[in-house]
């Protein structure tokens, strides 16, 4: 399966979006399960909402960890000044409402450098 991103050597494999220009890894904590849940709720509307306008300069992968913490991977292939298409949807605007009452402090937000990527079919 094609990634859609940038290797190692810069070298993209993708033809329907420009390179990638911002890799970021977000982690935070949810005050309750009851909270998990209500984010993990508004997550999958996030998911419903790429997957109906299927923008193609985005990869996105949200963790729910067992500790009832959420990580989330995102890959954006938009330059600085452009319209981020996740942030940009009605249902990350959902997200967002809230989202500090449903955490426990605050959400840790990297950038980060792709590796490597091997990626297969997951559901």
């Amino acid at each position: 399966m094609s990634t859609g991103h940038s290797d190692s050597t810069g070298h993209s494999d993708s033809t329907a979006a420009g390179p990638v220009q911002f890799r970021l890894v977000s982690r935070y904590a949810s005050r309750s399960a009851e909270a998990a849940d209500d984010n993990q709720r508004r997550v999958e509307a996030v998911f419903a909402e790429l997957d109906r306008t299927r923008p193609g300069n985005v990869s996105y992968l949200v963790l729910r960890l067992a500790d009832d913490s959420f990580v989330h991977i995102s890959f954006h292939g938009h330059a600085p000044g452009e319209t981020n298409p996740i942030s940009s949807t009605d249902a990350f605007a959902r997200f967002v409402d809230g989202h500090g009452e449903r955490r426990q402090g605050e959400v840790d937000q990297q950038n980060a450098s792709l590796v490597g990527a091997y990626l297969t079919v997951i559901g």
